[in-house]
Parts: C-alpha cells; sequence; structure tokens
C-alpha cells in the first residue's frame, strides 16, 4: 500500500492533522471500496500526491472553500493539458486522475473532513438493454480520441527489415546463409500482403487462391481493391480493402512458381463435412461473374433462350 509523507515529516500542524494523513487513510480503505488493485492505489496515491504539490504551490487549502477549490482545479487543468510539456497528461491519465481526486474529496465529505466536493456532475439515464439506468459524469473529464484515430503505424525501415527476415536475407537483401525456415516465398508473399492490405489475422489465414484479385496488365501506383468475403471477416461482414501493385505481383509470383511445387504430391483434401465447403457457402469474389451470368452468357452464345 502506498504512504504519503510530507518531507518535514510532520503529521500535525497548529493542532490540525496533515492533508498526506488524511490522504494515508483514504488510501488504506481502497482495496474495501471497489479498488482491489495493488496498481491502482499507485495510480490514486500519484494523482492525489500531485494535486497536493499544485496546492501548495498556490496556497490554497486542500479543504477549503469550494469556489476556492474549483478555482484551482481550473488552474490545474490548465496546467497539466496546456501548461509546459513535460508536466502535459494524456486525456485519459487526466480522466484517471479527475476519478481518483472525485473519489477521494467524497470520502473526506462523508468523514466530516470537508465541506463539499470541487467537482460538477451531469446526471441523466441511459438503456442499458433496453433498461434505463442512471449515469453521473464528472464535468471536469475530458473528451477522449477515438481508438480509430489513435492507430500506431510501423515504420517503413521496420517492415521493410521484417520483410526481408521472411524472405530469409539480411537487412541489405544478402541471402542469410544462418536462417533455418521454409517456404520463404510464401512466408515474404504474405508479409507484404498483410501489411498493405491491413487484412486480420482470421482474415488472411483463410484465403483462398481465387479470391486473390487478378494483376493489372500494367504497373499502377493506384492501389488495387482487394476484397474480404463475408465467410472470414469481423461480424460477417464483407469489407474492400485495398493492396499495392508491387505486393500483388508478389503474392501471384508465389501462386503461379513456388505454391505448385510446394502443393504437388500433397494428400490432403478439403473436408467434405465443413460447411465452409458446401456451395451455399462458398464465398465469390466480386469480380468473378455468378453462375447465373455464366450460365445466360452460355446461352447467347448457344443462340438458344
Amino acid at each position: 500500500m502506498p504512504v504519503l509523507i510530507d518531507e518535514d515529516l510532520v503529521l500535525e500542524e497548529n493542532g490540525r492533522v496533515r492533508p498526506t494523513v488524511l490522504a494515508n487513510r483514504w488510501l488504506r480503505e481502497l482495496p474495501v471500496s471497489g479498488a482491489p488493485a495493488p496498481r491502482t492505489w499507485r495510480v490514486y496515491a500519484e494523482a492525489v500526491r500531485q494535486w497536493l504539490e499544485f496546492l501548495a504551490t498556490c496556497a490554497v487549502d486542500p479543504f477549503g472553500e469550494r469556489a476556492e477549490l474549483r478555482g484551482a482545479l481550473s488552474s490545474y487543468a490548465g496546467h497539466r493539458l496546456a501548461g509546459p510539456l513535460q508536466e502535459r497528461l494524456a486525456p485519459s491519465t487526466w480522466n484517471l486522475h479527475m476519478r481518483a481526486l472525485s473519489s477521494f474529496y467524497r470520502w473526506l465529505v462523508e468523514e466530516g473532513h470537508a465541506a463539499a466536493v470541487p467537482f460538477t456532475y451531469k446526471h441523466g439515464l441511459r438503456l442499458l438493454d433496453g433498461v434505463p439506468r442512471e449515469y453521473e459524469h464528472n464535468l471536469a473529464k475530458v473528451r477522449q480520441p477515438k481508438p480509430h484515430a489513435s492507430i500506431k503505424y510501423l515504420e517503413p525501415d521496420f517492415t521493410d527489415d521484417f520483410v526481408k527476415a521472411l524472405a530469409g536475407l539480411r537487412p541489405d537483401g544478402t541471402p542469410d546463409d544462418g536462417y533455418r525456415g521454409r517456404e520463404l516465398g510464401r512466408n515474404a508473399a504474405m508479409g507484404e500482403l498483410v501489411l498493405a492490405t491491413g487484412l486480420r489475422r482470421q482474415e488472411f489465414t483463410h484465403l483462398l487462391v481465387y479470391e486473390v484479385p487478378p494483376l493489372p496488365r500494367e504497373r499502377t501506383v493506384v492501389p488495387i481493391p482487394f476484397a474480404a468475403g463475408h465467410g472470414v471477416t469481423k461480424g460477417s461482414k464483407q469489407r474492400m480493402t485495398w493492396i499495392s501493385y508491387d505486393a500483388l505481383a508478389k503474392v501471384h509470383e508465389y501462386i503461379e512458381l513456388e505454391r505448385p511445387l510446394a502443393a504437388e504430391g500433397s494428400p490432403w483434401r478439403p473436408s467434405g463435412k465443413a460447411t465452409g465447403n458446401t456451395p451455399s457457402n462458398r464465398r465469390v469474389p466480386h469480380w468473378t461473374p455468378s453462375a447465373a451470368a455464366r450460365r445466360s452468357a452460355a446461352t447467347r452464345r448457344c443462340g438458344t433462350t
């Protein structure tokens, strides 16, 4: 359990306990107050410590009037969200600190050590599984970026070395005599395909040969559409992604040259009992004509109706 101690090691001053003493009492009750994780104790203690240090620099009583504390909270928000770079907090960290301070001040009010909580809350109703439930939102919290806006991309140098390693090559492109792998062409081609398309693991693991789009006759810098069938996508929703010409060319090179050699003589065949092999569940890429269209074309060529 973390413990807060003032630099002068004083616990009482002018007949009044120091704020750190009350903070330690609150911290000791966290395990029985819905926060059993030791990591949570440390984060909450750090949030309270930084808040008390800021109030000390502003000469504000941590248990003073609500209006004074709210003014200090406003200054603290400006310092942590728009102050010096080394002092700024990420939105997620700031919201976590506000949750810790809200819990701390509510405990102080319940125990009679503070008159009011310096936070403002918004209350409302929301539907969860068709049941209305009350919710409370601390207005001191800030909006966090959505997960899709915080995607981390791999650096080009890393991806280049990664594909070379899959192909059994050194960073300079020469063969690595100490590499002990197999199907190097397949590994490198699939590595480039995944990096270019962003396919999920379940999508490229079950990718079929006829689902690979045809290679354009001429090299192009325009991305080539790459369809992912609903049979392997997340939520069974067909989606469209894109692939570069060079990555697609390496996939076709593997399919035409190395794959036949690797598959020749293999006794493995798809199981007829699997539902995925039935005609009704077969995945048909968007660029492949449907069976009805092929029959219609054959009928027109034969001159019948």
